[in-house]
């Protein structure tokens, strides 16, 4: 909607003031005047209560009216805006903060700042004080609010000015200041006194506005306070400003990057790991520990993110959505999480029957009201059948959005930041302010397994559980599971860093740079050659002045992808997560490459220069760097407390994490592509298994249609492909065909699918039972769904794979014809030296087992009871052991 502009003034063609108001909106009254000037003169960007001069003696109430020179989304600094003496003074007034103890000595300091005098003592006349106390703000209020001011961020609360400047130009623009007033005041007056006020010109919305501003400087001020809250975080923000200035100038990168890492020498090796795609054996052995292990670990999720690239939005409300409710393959994000854990918990059960439940703790936030519609879910699902007792969520605080142009705050409307998540990275600190380490330690946990929701294969095969096993049974801190990093991709690289400390002492281990961060380290995507297996090359010659011998070694290596997937002792993470220092928040970045889009009070959309503090998970790693008095040469990862684990790409990363654009012609980071590397995977499987089926092209043979075929398989058929290999044997799967298996107990001998074939049961994994406390909990291997395909050809018209309707990563196709088994309860389905033709649905109650063989004419179809004293272990059953470092599977038949 376009606003209206109507001139003022004009005085000497030297200041134009031109009003501008949304006429249509009577309820926003912010009122932007916009100052041109020609002239040098030294007049800032002006903003303050209009209220600071005289108005007029026939008001009966006081009414704060706002005038602003800038427009409401931001304000731009003064133009001899000095990064680093605004730091030293903040520094200055933060050192003075740290050593008041109570509030009231905290005002008493920030009170002596310059910038507080002048802006509260200009605003004396104002009434804004008055205003204050009519909220009921008190001691604490009232010193964040000054905190805002001593930071540079007045203008977050519409009464933006410096007073010497504006002493300055007083003259000049006097008496068209008095008129301005005069008219603002009239008209705000009687517009404002028709809608609801405090008495003080404030709306009950801008009350609102003002107390959610003061809940956020709240929530800065106590997480941020390792680093000296408010005013700390504005150092931060202005030294990475200052930084990129100086990167962008510097051409000595070997000084630059000495300095940013507080050592004398800094190089950059790739790291060596096992290659669970090599070395096989290894890798079982390592997943047998994390089997073993898993009542030892628990599983944390960083769901706090605002997913803006995905752009989900409920399609009946238009409500913006988080990325863990995106309907992937026919469940949401967070289910598939869940699904994936679940798999390893029956695994876990079939080995040593015995029940295990992870704790899961979830990292929400309040952006796109992600908390909120989480904790629906979990509540709406019955917890999974996991119980409320085994989940825990703790609520990272938004952080402003900074525009990259002084490091001020951008706004979208008076007393309101634009804010969003500050990155993962908080999630050690704020667990530690949460209680979530002791959570974890009550349930008996040691080490914890981390990945992101997007990440739709980070659980496939062997991965997640050879990285936790590692890290468990070596006793480590910290474990990467890395693969090979895609040329021009957003992601970071993993690295072996060595360096040589102030102290002189020799410091080494895994750690991450992030991709936002390669231009500091003078990293271009050019040098990020990919090699399977494991890193980059990235001449490092060119930047530091390098060893020989291990730089030959970097030279012949490529870099990997750091993936986020991480295995974490918890005692170690604690420590860090509760250090009282910058260390608490790791990797501290500044990414101003991206614009700051948000809408205003009006709904229209802007677009600023600018970002936000974020933290990275992943760099928690810096604090876990094994020193040595002298320079090691060979064999140095075996010593370190971190680690990491290669594996083919596709089954550690693809991500759902941005929405496909249809005039793009990448998938890349779709739902879509994942999708894609989803049946590749299915496809290297299943092909080992004496089954027939097409295979999966390049990503580019799909753009403008559907995949070969679409297979879903429940990751309880496995996890391990050693296992779900010994269910699977013989038989094809024709191009276009559909199957989808919904139930751990199966089977399939010489089955030939052309259509489409989907087995659901109700019980997958067990059956749900009413612990002691009330709650559902799903008792694993008990009254399970099963079923048996032996000697089978189906066939019927499958998916209409013409249809515009398919979106495929949904699984939501359109269909011509399907046969499709549904298992009630502890149900069984058995078809043996069958042909299953056309569209079929055989629903089989609990209790029952159907059997389909060749009858006289045509198919035989016997529908019995189960024994009674089958009814928990069912007529047959998977039987696990382990042989040496590998899971035999035997049928057992009762």
């Amino acid at each position: 909607m376009a606003f209206s502009t109507t001139p003022i003034l004009q005085q000497n063609h030297r200041f134009l003031f031109s009003f501008k108001s949304k006429a249509s909106n009577p309820h926003f009254s912010f009122h932007s005047f916009h100052l041109n000037k020609p002239l040098p003169l030294p007049l800032l960007p002006l903003s303050s209560s209009l209220s600071s001069f005289p108005s007029s003696p026939s008001s009966s109430s006081f009414f704060l009216t706002r005038v602003s020179t800038a427009p409401v989304e931001y304000a731009p600094p003064a133009p001899d805006f000095n990064f680093y003496r605004e730091i030293s003074r903040l520094k200055s007034l933060r050192s003075e903060l740290s050593a008041a103890n109570t509030v009231e000595d905290k005002l008493a300091v920030v009170d002596r700042d310059a910038r507080v005098k002048r802006f509260f003592e200009g605003l004396s006349r104002s009434g804004f004080a008055t205003v204050l106390a009519s909220l009921n703000v008190d001691s604490y209020g009232l010193f964040l609010v000054k905190c805002l001011v001593a930071a540079g961020q007045e203008h977050v609360l519409g009464l933006e000015f410096e007073l010497s400047e504006f002493e300055a130009a007083r003259s000049d623009i006097k008496s068209a200041l008095y008129a301005l007033v005069e008219m603002i005041e009239k008209l705000d007056n009687a517009s404002e006194r028709s809608g609801s006020n405090t008495g003080f010109g404030l709306k009950s919305e801008e009350v609102g506005d003002f107390e959610k501003l003061l809940k956020t400087l709240g929530e800065i001020e106590q997480f941020y306070d390792c680093i000296g809250g408010i005013i700390g975080y504005q150092i931060t923000v202005l030294e990475l400003l200052a930084q990129a200035t100086c990167e962008r100038e510097t051409t000595n990168w070997s000084h630059h990057i000495n300095k940013l890492m507080e050592c004398q020498f800094t190089e950059i090796h790739a790291p060596r790991g096992l290659d669970l795609s090599q070395d096989t054996e290894y890798a079982s052995q390592a997943a047998i520990w994390g089997i073993e292990g898993l009542p030892d670990l628990g599983e944390i999720y960083p769901l706090g993110g605002s997913a803006d690239r995905l752009g989900l939005v409920d399609p009946d409300t238009g409500e913006c959505l988080p990325a863990a409710m995106l309907p992937y393959c026919g469940r949401t994000l967070l289910e598939g999480l869940i699904r994936d854990l679940q798999a390893r918990e029956f695994l876990y059960f079939k080995m040593y029957g015995k029940q295990c439940i992870t704790p899961v703790a979830i990292m929400t936030s309040s952006a796109k009201k992600n908390h909120e519609h989480i904790t629906s879910l979990c509540e709406r699902l019955g917890w999974f059948g996991r119980g409320r007792s085994s989940f825990q969520f703790f609520e990272q605080p938004l952080v402003p959005s900074i525009s990259a142009e002084g490091g001020q705050w951008v706004v979208a409307k008076p007393f309101t930041p634009v804010c969003k998540p500050g990155g993962h990275g908080v999630i050690w600190k704020l667990a530690y302010d949460k209680g979530i380490f002791k959570w974890f330690y009550d349930h008996g946990r040691k080490g914890a397994t981390v990945r992101q929701v997007s990440n739709v294969v980070a659980a496939t095969d062997v991965t997640l559980l050879a990285l936790a096993g590692i890290g468990l049974h070596h006793g480590k801190k910290l474990g990467f599971a890395s693969c090979e990093r895609r040329l021009g991709a957003t992601e970071g690289i993993n690295v072996l860093i060595e360096k040589k400390t102030l102290d002189g002492r020799w410091a080494y281990g895994v750690s991450c740079i992030e991709y936002t961060e390669f231009d500091k380290f003078g990293i271009t995507n050019g040098s990020l050659s990919p090699k399977r297996g494991g890193s980059v090359d990235m001449r490092i010659s060119e930047i530091f002045q390098c060893h020989p011998c291990l730089l030959y070694s970097s030279l012949q290596e490529n870099f990997s992808a750091n993936t986020n997937i991480l295995y974490v002792d918890l005692a170690s993470a604690e420590l860090v997560g509760s250090s009282k220092n910058e260390n608490s928040l790791p990797g501290m970045v500044l990414n101003t490459k991206k614009p700051v889009v948000y809408e205003d009070a009006f709904g229209n959309r802007h677009s600023v220069s600018g970002g936000r503090l974020e933290c990275t998970m992943q760099n928690i790693a810096d604090s876990f760097f094994n020193t040595s008095s002298s320079r090691c040469y060979n064999r140095v990862e075996e010593n370190m407390d971190t680690f990491i684990v290669y594996n083919e790409r596709r089954r550690v990363t693809s991500s759902a994490k941005r929405k496909r654009i249809l005039a793009d012609k990448s998938l890349h980071q779709t739902p879509d592509g994942s999708l894609l590397d989803i049946l590749r995977n299915v496809h290297d499987l299943l092909s080992k298994c004496d089954i027939r089926l097409p295979v999966i092209k390049g990503n580019d043979e799909y753009v403008d249609s559907g995949p070969p075929f679409l297979i879903l398989l429940h990751p309880a058929l496995g996890p391990l492909w050693e296992v779900s290999r010994q269910k699977f044997h013989g038989g094809s799967i024709s191009m276009g065909s559909e199957l989808q298996i919904e139930v751990a107990e199966f089977l399939w001998r010489d089955v030939q699918l052309d259509g489409s074939l989907i087995i659901e049961a109700e019980n997958i994994m067990g059956s749900i039972r009413i612990d002691e406390n009330g709650e559902p909990i799903l008792q694993y291997g008990q009254r399970c769904g099963r079923c048996k395909l032996q000697n089978v050809k189906v066939l019927n018209k499958g998916i209409d794979w013409d249809s515009g309707n398919n979106i495929y990563w949904k699984h939501d196709v359109q269909r011509f014809e399907a046969f499709k088994v549904i298992l009630h309860g502890n149900a069984e389905f058995e078809a043996t030296d069958v042909i299953l033709q056309g569209n079929q649905v055989y629903e089989v109650p609990n209790g029952y087992i159907l059997k389909i063989t060749p009858g006289k004419s045509g198919l035989s179809v016997q529908l019995d009871p189960i024994e009674q004293s089958m009814m928990d272990s069912g007529s047959w059953f998977w039987n696990y052991k382990i042989k040496g470092t590998h899971i035999q599977l035997e049928l057992v038949e009762l």
